[in-house]
């Protein structure tokens, strides 16, 4: 009767779960038909709610405005909107954060949450998974001795939260592992380890 109910919630909770978080993420990208004028909102003309047209909506003006950022004439309104958010003194300092942070994470250039480390955290006993994030600016560099790099630690299982920190190069352990990878180890709080692949494979008996 046990393993029934457990096999039974091994099926569900991951289905359910992913059921909401679809649900989570189309019910906010529908919220931009309310930008609409409300004679052209789909609800008006069908009757009745569709979800998803909202989110259908968002990823096409997404596409669109990159589209148009990709020429001469849109590249020089984003540089005049982003001088105009330049001069205003609290949005300025919010702007140009996050874009700074945007560029890093999307840009296929960037070398920023590219690679998966392992770190002694909190303390010399124990380690974590952790991503590269950038070397020190050379305000910060010249303080410090030796070649150190900057380290994103990320709390289980919200890997949205933890702690930045700056460590010597030689003590980190880069690890031959994708970030998606790595972010479902932590998500799982270790359950979902990666798998082994090679002669080493036989040695572990999750693989």
């Amino acid at each position: 009767m046990k393993r029934y109910f457990i096999t039974g919630l091994l099926i569900w909770v991951p289905l359910g779960i992913t059921v909401w978080v679809l649900d989570l993420l189309i019910g906010t990208m529908d919220q931009s038909l309310l930008l609409l004028p409300l004679s052209l909102r789909p609800d008006s003309w069908l009757g009745f709610h569709l979800p998803g047209l909202g989110a259908i909506l968002t990823l096409l003006v997404i596409f669109l405005t990159g589209l148009f950022a990709a020429n001469i004439l849109g590249q020089r309104l984003v540089r005049f909107w982003e001088g105009l958010l330049g001069r205003i003194p609290v949005v300025k300092s919010i702007y140009s954060s996050v874009k700074q942070v945007s560029d890093t994470l999307f840009s296929g250039t960037g070398e920023a949450f590219r690679k998966v480390l392992l770190v002694r955290f909190p303390h010399q006993d124990s380690w974590m998974l952790a991503f590269q994030t950038a070397f020190p600016g050379k305000v910060v560099a010249a303080q410090l001795e030796g070649d150190y790099v900057g380290v994103y630690v990320p709390t289980t299982p919200n890997p949205t939260s933890g702690y930045y920190l700056l460590m010597r190069k030689s003590d980190v352990i880069e690890l031959d592992m994708s970030v998606d990878v790595a972010l479902k180890y932590i998500v799982s709080m270790g359950v979902a380890a990666p798998p082994v692949k090679g002669p080493e494979a036989a040695a572990y008996p999750g693989n």
